[in-house]
């Protein structure tokens, strides 16, 4: 994958002129071989499987809203968090969504399950892609890996229509 070259067709969209009707984020803590994510209980994305996170409220950052919401989710506050992607996402059934990826190595607290979301740790080779949206198994690999992206999709409900990756974006 480079950084230059779309991996489908032109994009149905001008992304030029496109503007999220939401800001969010997303957060992945990797520890020891293992990544923690969550099973969604209710909102957006109920049922599948992710990252805590949701929308940034306003005055707020991305990155104080990450922790806000790994906070409410998990009842754990991630340490040292780092921004390693951004997700553009044209959506049929929502509003489009600007989503900011965050990446933490370590946390305090105990992950403990709340009204929005269990705690669910995997291995990194056993991660459940086939519970995940379709766009996660495109950039997954990156956070992982601590490379930067940016990403854009456009999707009809639940089903991913067309994408665009782009690597090597580095985030402050």
């Amino acid at each position: 994958m480079t950084s230059d070259e779309p991996i489908m067709p032109p994009s149905p969209i001008d992304w030029t002129t496109w503007q999220a009707g939401m800001h969010a984020t997303l957060m992945f803590i990797v520890k020891e071989g293992r990544i923690l994510l969550i099973e969604k209980k209710r909102g957006l994305g109920a049922g599948k499987i992710n990252g805590p996170g949701g929308k940034i409220d306003p005055g707020e950052t991305a990155l104080e809203a990450v922790i806000r919401e790994t906070r409410e989710e998990l009842l754990i506050t991630p340490l040292n968090p780092r921004k390693v992607g951004e997700l553009w996402f044209k959506m049929s059934d929502c509003p489009d969504i600007l989503c900011h990826v965050y990446r933490a190595d370590a946390y305090e607290g105990e992950p403990t399950e709340t009204d929005e979301a269990v705690p669910l740790w995997h291995a990194i080779d056993g991660i459940p892609y086939h519970r995940m949206w379709q766009d996660d198994r495109h950039w997954m690999p990156l956070l992982l890996s601590e490379t930067g992206f940016h990403g854009r999709f456009v999707f009809e409900g639940e089903t991913m229509r067309w994408m665009d990756m782009r690597t090597q974006v580095e985030w402050k």
